[in-house]
């Protein structure tokens, strides 16, 4: 009696086995239509999930200049014949990052704007007299101002350089940030346009600012050859100008002093 019960328990146990949704294929399926999948328990949302989609940081143009690392300084304007592009030194070469360019550039930028203001000042600063009896080269005149009036320049130009700083420049909290500018800005767009010179189409605001770069370039070399002049002869520019004038002429200049 006792065999024939156990008999009957295995058979039964044996049948189970192969009967829906108890079998090993059955098992499976069932498993996997009732447990959530790895996308369903993770989300595309999750951040913090290694399914989650790399977010693509978004590129904002400036003044219509969208950074581009396949194009010579990420495209900023600048490139003319016939030289095209110049880098002989490497400033801007393969590798060098966006901000770095961009601070080369703002450098650049502010650098054209004194020396274009500078060559104006040694012309005119020679050639009209100006407050407080200042006369002679203009690499003298500075030391000729009255202290009251430079300690009012030396104020201005630190004020005008903390402006451009605020402006431009992340605030250095930390030390990678020391030399970081803000990712919205355009080396050397401050927002002063009194004369509302600025255009509003990307093109001409590219030319404009090729221009003004062309000019400003210039006028860095300009202002060093008026420097050094100056600092060989001890003449004015006109003087010097003159002086030239009167050698290759065939004229002593020495005997009309």
């Amino acid at each position: 009696m006792k065999v024939l019960a156990f008999t009957a328990l295995f058979w039964s146990q044996g049948t189970l086995a192969f009967a829906p949704g108890w079998g090993t294929s059955g098992n499976k399926a069932s498993i996997l239509n009732e447990s959530p999948s790895v996308a369903e328990e993770v989300g595309p949302d999750d951040e913090n999930s290694p399914f989650a989609p790399t977010p693509v940081p978004e590129v904002v143009a400036v003044n219509g200049w969208v950074p581009d690392d396949s194009k010579p300084c990420f495209g900023l304007p600048g490139v003319v014949a016939p030289t095209g592009y110049f880098d002989p030194i490497g400033f801007c070469q393969s590798g060098i990052s966006l901000n770095d360019v961009k601070r080369y550039r703002e450098a650049e930028v502010q650098h054209s704007r004194v020396a274009m203001l500078a060559v104006v000042g040694y012309l005119a600063g020679e050639t009209i007299q100006g407050p407080f009896a200042i006369t002679g080269p203009a690499n003298d005149q500075l030391a000729q101002v009255p202290l009251p009036a430079f300690l009012l320049l030396t104020f201005g130009i630190g004020a005008a350089e903390l402006t451009r700083a605020k402006i431009g420049w992340v605030e250095p909290t930390k030390f990678k940030s020391l030399w970081a500018l803000r990712e919205n800005y355009y080396p050397g767009d401050l927002g002063f346009d009194p004369l509302g010179l600025k255009p509003v189409d990307p093109a001409r605001f590219a030319d404009m600012q090729t221009r003004e770069l062309q000019n400003g370039r210039l006028a860095m070399i300009g202002v060093a050859g008026f420097c050094s002049q100056e600092l060989i002869n001890h003449k004015t520019i006109f003087d010097t100008i003159d002086f030239y004038q009167k050698v290759y002429s065939g004229i002593n200049p020495y005997e009309s002093l």
